[in-house]
């Protein structure tokens, strides 16, 4: 039997006018307890991962794709619709505004049913026509396999980011779409609460018993 693992939390994926690209993790309950991660894409194309322990590090590492991975210190703070996140040498403060028809019809979906792999398979196709670029299941890193079940969305109005004491601009769409995984974030900066479901591949034998 395969081993799946679930992250329960939210998602935001934020574009800036300097063109780089971010995607913060704010994962209430998963494997590992509460934490926050950062995906960053840069103008330029290099992808970096901001990570809070060695061990989320390397799990997210194996799973998605980094030029380079930094342990560091990710402080998720979250007051109504103003969300402040300090990762490392990155300073980001956004606000989202209400929800349209798509997130009052995610609100819909029940827990449970977000959290069954089938039901992110049947989101899949109508994910890409509503949201292109987005995908809902798909094929990751080692042999893993990921689904995505969301149940809100809300878009973000006003976005502030700085990383390593250099302003990113305002916020923008994320375009071109992010490179991290199988799939990338809605086009129009937004933030998402998800259910994602990990299926992790074979493990390597240890060569005991």
């Amino acid at each position: 039997m395969q081993t799946l693992l679930r992250f329960e939390g939210w998602i935001a994926g934020l574009g800036t006018c300097s063109g780089t690209r971010i995607v913060l993790g704010h994962w209430q309950r998963s494997p590992f307890g509460p934490f926050g991660d950062v995906m960053l894409e840069r103008a330029g194309g290099q992808r970096l991962l901001l990570a809070p322990t060695r061990e989320t590090a390397e799990f997210i590492a194996r799973t998605y794709a980094f030029d380079s991975v930094r342990v560091v210190p990710v402080r998720v703070q979250v007051a109504g619709s103003t969300w402040t996140v300090t990762a490392g040498a990155l300073d980001l403060r956004f606000v989202t505004g209400s929800r349209g028809p798509l997130g009052l019809l995610l609100r819909a979906v029940p827990g449970a049913l977000a959290r069954r792999p089938a039901w992110s398979a049947l989101a899949d196709l109508p994910a890409r026509l509503l949201l292109p670029g987005v995908r809902t299941r798909g094929s990751a890193g080692g042999g893993r396999r990921e689904w995505y079940g969301a149940r809100d969305l809300r878009p973000v109005r006003l976005l502030s980011a700085s990383f390593e004491g250099v302003d990113l601009g305002g916020g923008a769409p994320v375009e071109p779409p992010v490179r991290f995984g199988f799939g990338s974030v809605p086009s129009s900066p937004s933030l998402v609460r998800v259910t994602t479901t990990v299926a992790l591949g074979p493990q390597p034998h240890t060569g005991k018993g």
